[in-house]
């Protein structure tokens, strides 16, 4: 009886997702979920968001897209549609036939794994989890969360899984203000607690995204995400230590990485900057360094990665202490200017940007600091509050020092480098503007 109601439950299921007739929720509206509801929206699916952040969801019933990867006018169709809706609460879960979670998962300050927002969510389904759902969790975690954290308390429900429920582990691979690879054609990878959970991801995201890679178990699929973010964690620690040493030897790594990469096998372009910013990169390989001491293993290379990377803002404040020394200007009241707190190019998101690191070294030194970012008018930061300052002519030429942190293609660099008195360009962003405007100007990081 147990069997042909796992089979039952399974191909009833099976059926409403190839149909569309099932309900997808999606827990977390953020940069990973509101692009993945609206993808699943698109084509057919009535989509229930849970935001626990009240602006957030009151804006996606508006539809007032919020979240740079996501298209303003598919969003209002879709909830014009009555396809996409959001709230605050976990009442509708019942409803819903799939559940994407999508929360953060950060680090404390000891670089230890929080996984608050994950088990909090995780005991609101379960008690009100019914047979037949299928549980997906896309947070990136260290192997294990899936299988250790989240089924212990899923089985508080009373259901079994792979019997009343199924269980997957599918990483998110969102790379904000990437125009080239979406939701939809970026590869998904897929593992489940047991087959029948693996039969049930696989089907589901298989009806949106063009290529679905399943792997043997959910904790495969966490080590690949987290392997995913630490080899770039790595490769950038690597140049960023290659950035500090050309420094000491008077040479341009810039211009050594892009001969290196000319090389048409064996190497992959990565480059330097002020630190590394955003969810994935500074956190996601502590995951991993923290899951291996429970097996009594030391991540050597992880664990000096995230060394060499957080030491990039500071590095960048000393550099900045050389320049303003080398023009005469005491620290204490230099007049400098940040260009860019977004963590990356392009991206209005400032979290764990280096920026605002680099800008607290400095104001901790004395110095007078303003920025100005077109895509961060303002920003929040602990115990640090700052707005962009308008960006002109004038205020550019009254600077004793502009630090040009994040690349966005909405800057003029040939204005700005012939404007300033000085520029250190931590992003390579001048590197190929014409010497004579450059020589005596700029700096490279």
């Amino acid at each position: 009886m147990i069997q042909r109601n796992e089979h039952f439950l399974l191909a009833k299921l099976k059926e409403k997702v190839s149909t569309r007739t099932a309900v997808v929720g999606v827990v977390g509206l953020g940069y990973v979920g509101l692009p993945f509801a609206v993808e699943k929206a698109k084509v057919g699916f009535h989509v229930l968001g849970v935001e626990q952040n009240p602006s957030r969801a009151e804006k996606v019933n508006r539809g007032e897209n919020y979240i740079g990867d996501v298209r303003e006018e598919e969003l209002k169709e879709v909830v014009a549609k009555g396809l996409l809706s959001a709230e605050t609460g976990f009442d509708r879960v019942p409803e819903m036939d799939v559940i994407v979670i999508a929360v953060p998962t950060p680090l404390t300050r000891n670089l230890t794994p929080d996984l608050q927002y994950v088990e909090r969510v995780t005991e609101a389904i379960a008690k009100r989890l019914r047979p037949g759902q299928l549980v997906s969790l896309e947070s990136t975690t260290y192997p294990g969360t899936t299988e250790e954290v989240m089924l212990p308390i899923l089985g508080k429900s009373g259901l079994k899984v792979e019997e009343d429920f199924f269980l997957v582990h599918s990483p998110e691979r969102v790379d904000p203000g990437n125009r080239r690879y979406t939701t939809r054609n970026t590869t998904k990878v897929v593992g489940g607690v047991g087959p029948r959970s693996l039969e049930a991801g696989v089907h589901f995201y298989s009806q949106t995204i063009e290529r679905v890679v399943p792997v043997s178990s959910a904790k495969a699929a966490e080590m690949v995400k987290v392997f995913e973010n630490t080899f770039r964690a790595v490769n950038i620690a690597l140049v960023n230590e290659l950035a500090m040493l050309c420094d000491r030897m008077g040479l341009n790594v810039w211009e050594v990485l892009d001969a290196a990469f000319t090389k048409p096998f064996g190497i992959m372009p990565f480059y330097p900057g002020p630190g590394v910013g955003g969810h994935c990169i500074p956190i996601d390989p502590h995951y991993l360094e923290w899951k291996a001491k429970e097996y009594n293993f030391n991540t050597h290379f992880i664990a000096l990665a995230g060394e060499i990377n957080r030491k990039m803002p500071e590095f960048t404040v000393e550099k900045a202490l050389r320049l303003l020394a080398r023009d005469g200007v005491p620290v204490r009241g230099a007049r400098v200017l940040v260009l860019g707190v977004a963590y990356k190019r392009d991206v209005a998101d400032h979290r764990e940007s280096p920026a605002i690191e680099v800008i607290r070294g400095l104001k901790r030194l004395g110095a007078e600091v303003a920025y100005h970012d077109p895509l961060i008018p303002s920003f929040q930061d602990q115990d640090l509050y700052m707005k962009s300052i308008l960006l002109s002519e004038d205020l550019l030429a009254s600077q004793d020092l502009v630090i040009l942190a994040t690349d966005h293609s909405a800057f003029d660099y040939h204005e700005l480098v012939r404007r300033a008195k000085r520029v250190l360009d931590t992003r390579g962003a001048t590197r190929h503007l014409p010497k004579d405007l450059t020589e005596g100007k700029v700096v490279l990081l």
